[in-house]
């Protein structure tokens, strides 16, 4: 009786979360990020938490060692704080990065300053007005950066002296050096500029956006922050934007030879509405690397261009079925002697080196698993270093491939694992979670054995203790197509399973996408499922589930889904939701559904699948119609309108009248990624199908819905709307 008295007080006196506490990522927990591996090659840098100062840390024991920058002692320009910094290569200078503001989802425009480290001064890199993309080269004695489209030198040895490189960029015309907002957003760029490895030459990607056509976005004065120049009168945003099927920007590659100023077009064979979705440095100075792709995206080549001679050569040309893979792109590693390159030829994601002059040496791993992430290739052992699924593809772990074939497991402990080695690959540092337990990072050996923990986020695992949190735990279920499909499920604390309990399932689905892990930073909102949390102290059960077309499982499993998109994905989650209701705790005629961007897509295609199994949904910037997306992701799934329309013609849009349960629609309308237009076209298809709906629409606010109050009063007005439908 003692016990359970006991047992009762300590269930009662636990705190329920707060929303706010969760919108402003409260449960976040302490990171490793913005660590920096210094040229040295034993040491790193971190900005500290106030964000004054950068300091040194050694690999060897991952202690401080000293402070390379302190913004009270400094002499020269003053500032205030740091939003970022790089290294030179020799380790000579910083730059430092102040006042950024966002352009896109990877680009920003920012304030620079240049500091040298032996006289700890600070000076602006250009007096010009703000840069964007600054770049030391290798020999750390010139930057390049871009301003207004075009790319500019400041020469380091010269008194800063300032080259105008190019002058003919012009905005939504002519863009030098950064990509457009497409080739950003999709092939996740915000560079397109490298020097070669005797700092010698400047090559880059001129972007003629000219045939692009234009799309606009109303913008308000609003508030947090107020756009007092529209106080009076709206405004809008005008930006070149190619929706699937339409003419894209027309790529080219030129180098600029720093000596003679003379400006040259490299010979890179492609057609017309081909992509460049990279460049890279060679350890050749005579050469940089060229990244092709098709306008399917199944055949990407690799060039080596000679900047001078502007003779391209053709090294490697890897053809895939259906496309290749965005993290293709990504995962390719170049060393001195070789290149490492991901490929799903044989139907699942392995690792193939090669030599400079494109001849396969051999396949590095094999096996019925994905390789998830490539940490490098070391020249002097022959060792390759990578995270796979191995283990399975709810878990995550780093390995050592041997050049004779032999693989060990560094990190062999259930969960997800992360890695960042040193420029040798003698240490890396570790990140673990799972599905119970927050980050945890160390210093690790290139054995995987740990040296020092550096975070263990031990203060966010006391403050979840206040809190009454119920259990999460994973599962996989089996559709009535035999589909084998991953899922994890949150339970209530207190969870009483005689009890029939409302669902709420969150998923995003879209393509090589992977909601299902062991890992902390599962969710809505990540911080350990705490929104789902949320939801269970509301009295649901929160569940996820990873439909076909999703990642981690192999080449078929991921691409199956080609050319018709949301089909097969809305066909799992239906099936998910038929399986739950027959589970003995769960109420079959109280199951929701929500999700964002291609999870609000997913909802939509799930909630007007035809079997009426979703009482609610919740759909949060949702694409309605594939013809209204980009070129680049769309047509890489589905091809172009032209030749697949009847993929194109199965959306939200022309399913509207098949939509079953209470439906809410939030948007916001500087969505500049998955424009507000999506939800209009369908709120007014919706009315003319006489189906009941809500909306809510964001002022001012692009993709991620935030800013100010915003992400708060988006998730109340979410979690008000299912505890309202689902009773």
């Amino acid at each position: 009786m003692i016990a359970m008295t006991l047992l009762t007080t300590l269930t009662t006196s636990a705190k329920d979360l707060e929303l706010k506490d969760i919108a402003t990522n409260a449960f976040y927990g302490e990171t490793m990020s913005g660590v920096h591996a210094l040229p040295d090659g034993e040491s790193y840098a971190r900005l500290s938490d106030d964000r004054k100062r950068i300091v040194q840390y050694a690999f060897k024991t991952g202690k401080e060692i000293g402070t390379l920058l302190d913004l009270a002692t400094v002499k020269g320009a003053k500032v205030e704080r740091l939003d970022g910094f790089q290294m030179s290569p020799d380790g000579q200078r910083m730059l430092l990065r102040t006042n950024s503001k966002a352009v896109y989802r990877h680009s920003l425009t920012a304030t620079y300053y240049i500091y040298t480290i032996r006289n700890n001064r600070i000076v602006p890199l250009s007096d010009g007005g703000p840069q964007q993309t600054p770049l030391f080269s290798p020999d750390g004695q010139q930057i390049a950066f871009v301003r207004d489209n075009n790319i500019f030198l400041v020469k380091l040895l010269y008194d800063n002296a300032e080259v105008q490189v190019t002058k003919d960029g012009r905005r939504n015309e002519i863009i030098n050096g950064i990509p457009d907002w497409v080739n950003e957003e999709e092939f996740g760029n915000s560079r397109a500029m490298v020097f070669t490895a005797n700092s010698e030459q400047l090559v880059w990607v001129r972007y003629d956006e000219r045939p692009v056509k234009e799309y606009s976005m109303p913008l308000f004065k609003g508030l947090n922050p107020s756009r007092e120049e529209y106080a009076d009168y709206p405004g809008y945003y005008t930006y070149k934007y190619p929706i699937a099927g339409e003419e894209n920007a027309r790529c080219t590659v030129w180098s600029f030879d720093i000596l003679s100023r003379q400006t040259r077009q490299l010979q890179v064979p492609m057609e017309q509405d081909d992509y460049i979705p990279l460049l890279k440095k060679t350890s050749d100075a005579s050469q940089v690397m060229v990244y092709t792709l098709n306008r399917h995206q199944d055949c990407l080549r690799l060039y080596l261009a000679h900047p001078l001679s502007t003779i391209s050569k053709l090294i490697i040309e890897e053809k895939v079925s259906k496309y290749v893979r965005e993290e293709v792109i990504h995962g390719i590693h170049l060393t001195d002697k070789h290149i490492l390159l991901p490929s799903d030829r044989d139907g699942y994601m392995h690792l193939y080196l090669y030599n400079m002059n494109g001849q396969l040496l051999r396949q590095v791993d094999s096996g019925n698993y994905e390789v998830s992430a490539v940490y490098g290739y070391d020249e002097k052992t022959g060792n390759t270093y990578f995270a796979s699924h191995e283990k399975g593809a709810t878990e995550q772990q780093i390995w050592v491939a041997h050049e004779n074939g032999k693989r060990d497991c560094l990190t062999p402990k259930a969960g997800w694992h992360t890695a960042t080695f040193n420029k040798h690959f003698q240490y890396f540092i570790h990140s673990w979670s799972d599905l119970q337990t927050p980050a945890v990072y160390d210093l690790c050996s290139a054995s995987g054995k740990s040296l020092a923990t550096l975070i263990d986020n031990k203060a966010l695992q006391e403050k979840l203790k206040d809190y009454r949190l119920g259990s999460r735990e994973l599962f996989t279920l089996t559709t009535s197509e035999g589909v084998t499909l991953n899922g994890w499920m949150v339970k209530p604390a207190g969870f009483d399973a005689t009890k029939k309990y409302p669902v709420v399932m969150y998923q995003y689905g879209g393509p090589g996408n992977q909601q299902v892990r062991n890992a902390w930073s599962v969710g809505m909102c990540g911080q350990g499922a705490m929104m789902e949390q949320y939801l269970c102290q509301q009295g649901f059960v929160c569940v996820c589930v990873d439909n076909r077309g999703t990642g981690g499982r192999g080449a078929d499993f991921e691409k199956c889904t080609y050319l018709r998109l949301g089909q097969l994905e809305a066909r799992d989650q239906v099936e998910a939701a038929l399986w739950l209701g027959q589970q003995s705790f769960v109420d079959k005629d109280r199951i929701a559904i929500w999700g964002w961007s291609f999870g609000g897509f997913n909802t939509l295609m799930s909630m007007s699948e035809g079997r009426e199994v979703f009482r609610a949904g919740i759909a949060i910037a949702p694409p309605t119609s594939w013809r209204y997306y980009d070129t680049i992701y769309t047509e890489r799934y589905m091809r172009t309108p032209k030749e697949n329309p009847q993929g194109y013609d199965d959306s939200p849009l022309t399913r509207a009248d098949k939509l079953h349960g209470a439906l809410l629609l939030c948007h916001g309308m500087a969505d500049d990624n998955v424009h507000y237009r999506n939800t209009a076209e369908y709120a007014e298809t919706l009315v003319q199908c006489d189906k009941d709906f809500q909306q809510l629409v964001y002022t001012n606010r692009r993709h991620g819905i935030s800013g100010g109050n915003t992400r708060n009063h988006l998730f109340r007005q979410c979690v008000n709307f299912l505890k309202r439908e689902m009773k």
